[in-house]
């Protein structure tokens, strides 16, 4: 757990905040050798630029950096600077009246702080925030903690992040928070209807299993979180080329996510009725696994048919969602790192989402442009939901073609929901190629801070 913030009572040094229209006047209340220093070193307020100031006697007297206030400006950029200055203690300084940009500039620094030392130690002692005024100090630690409990999980590779140990971390944070839980785990899932999640992970060593977490008061407004826990995948007995299982740790990203969003949800005590339904399974080859072609049962009263067994997260969230569907939820939101089309049509920073209610849609996207976790609405696009019907079945688990593969895969989930007042399907990558400020190389909760936002700003004044 990161620990990126100082006392709100510690010394710090001053980073200013620095546009191309406020750089006259900071550069005036600036002292005069940290002026001069700038100028001589052709200090200019270029998005991403950063100069160190010294003072007197070697000391820094503060930093500059250069931030970009137009559209499409990455928000999070000085948070790159938890990353780049030197061990001590800094806060951010900016025009009166805007907080907006020093909250992205602290969750930023938070976020981009992240390491990842399970088997690796990081030496070196990390800067240290300390948050400006006007800052909500809970509220930016809870998105943090609970975005990189999430990195944690998802980087954890499979050995010890299987079923059993994803099992335990979701136990542990119900158990932080006073929520219940109930766990369905091997043969019990046939006893208690659960077939398609069965299916996928009885070849594997360790049983498959839903996790059921509850918690709020039954009188709030219902909210149900469903994340695909495929903790790894090999593809079945479709099996993959080794180089598309090098990152197959993450396919457990959507039960991730659905916990990091639970854990905000619980550290802000909103009053809603909480329910998290993560099925978690392995993938896996033996004897004992489903193949193509065989045809179960499903939870919701459809027979489904296997058309490939890489395509078995829509599988286990099938039964999954006909759960969470079964109580009519006022929202429900659905995560899995589900297709690899949804790649190809928005890339990895860009998850696409699937709603029928406009409504909702319109406020999944405003938020998630607010907060800066974007996504992108796709169609569940009707004519393509024929390509899903089986020939000896009610439905195939893929599409009779080639083409639209995240839109039908969202079109199959949509087959078990029938109750939920609203429902939207986010299709994850859950994961950075690369480090960006705010987003190391890594697993990461996408859509998580978006819909916490979107559920804080609904539910907050219930």
């Amino acid at each position: 757990m990161i620990a990126p913030f100082a006392p709100a009572n510690a010394a710090a040094t001053p980073i200013w905040l620095v546009e191309s229209q406020s750089w006259p006047t900071i550069r005036a209340r600036l002292p005069k050798e940290a002026a001069a220093f700038a100028d001589a070193m052709g200090f200019e307020p270029k998005p991403g630029r950063h100069l160190i100031l010294p003072g007197t006697g070697g000391a820094i007297v503060g930093v500059l950096f250069g931030q970009d206030a137009g559209p499409g400006a990455d928000r999070f950029a000085a948070g790159k600077l938890a990353t780049l200055l030197p061990k001590g203690t800094w806060r951010f300084e900016t025009s009166p009246g805007e907080v907006e940009a020093l909250e992205f500039a602290a969750l930023g620094w938070a976020l981009s702080a992240y390491r990842f030392t399970r088997y690796k130690t990081v030496s070196g002692e990390q800067p240290r925030l300390a948050l400006s005024k006007g800052l909500d100090r809970a509220r930016l630690e809870r998105m943090a903690q609970a975005i990189c409990m999430a990195r944690d999980l998802i980087n954890t590779p499979t050995n010890d992040m299987g079923p059993d140990a994803l099992e335990a971390a979701a136990l542990a944070l119900a158990k932080d928070h006073g929520a219940k839980t109930k766990t369905i785990r091997g043969d019990a899932l046939l006893k208690q209807n659960f077939p398609l999640i069965h299916a996928v992970g009885r070849a594997a060593a360790q049983a498959p299993r839903l996790v059921d977490i509850a918690w709020g008061k039954p009188s709030h407004p219902k909210v149900t979180l469903v994340g695909k826990g495929v903790c790894f995948d090999t593809g079945g007995l479709d099996i993959k080329p080794s180089s598309a299982m090098l990152l197959m740790k993450k396919d457990m990203a959507g039960a991730a996510t659905a916990m990091a969003l639970a854990q905000m949800i619980m550290s802000a005590k909103l009053p809603v009725r909480l329910r998290v339904l993560l099925p978690m399974v392995e993938n896996s080859i033996s004897g004992d696994a489903f193949r193509p072609g065989d045809v179960y049962p499903s939870r919701k009263g459809h027979s489904v048919e296997i058309g490939n067994t890489d395509a078995e997260g829509r599988l286990v969230l099938a039964d999954a969602l006909a759960l969470g569907d079964e109580e009519s939820p006022d929202l429900m939101f659905v995560f899995a790192t589900l297709t690899g089309a949804a790649r190809v049509a928005l890339g990895p920073d860009l998850p696409p989402f699937y709603t029928m209610d406009d409504a909702l849609a319109g406020d999944v996207a405003s938020h998630g442009t607010r907060v800066q976790d974007p996504v992108w609405r796709l169609p569940l696009w009707e004519p393509y939901d024929r390509l899903l019907d089986g020939k000896i079945s009610t439905l195939c688990n893929v599409s009779s073609g080639p083409f639209a593969g995240s839109i039908t895969a969202a079109l199959f989930l949509r087959r078990f929901i029938e109750k939920a007042k609203a429902w939207a399907h986010f299709d994850i990558y859950g994961w950075n190629p690369s480090t960006k400020p705010a987003r190391p190389e890594g697993g990461d909760a996408q859509t998580a801070r978006l819909l916490y936002d979107l559920i804080e700003a609904r539910f907050a004044r219930t």
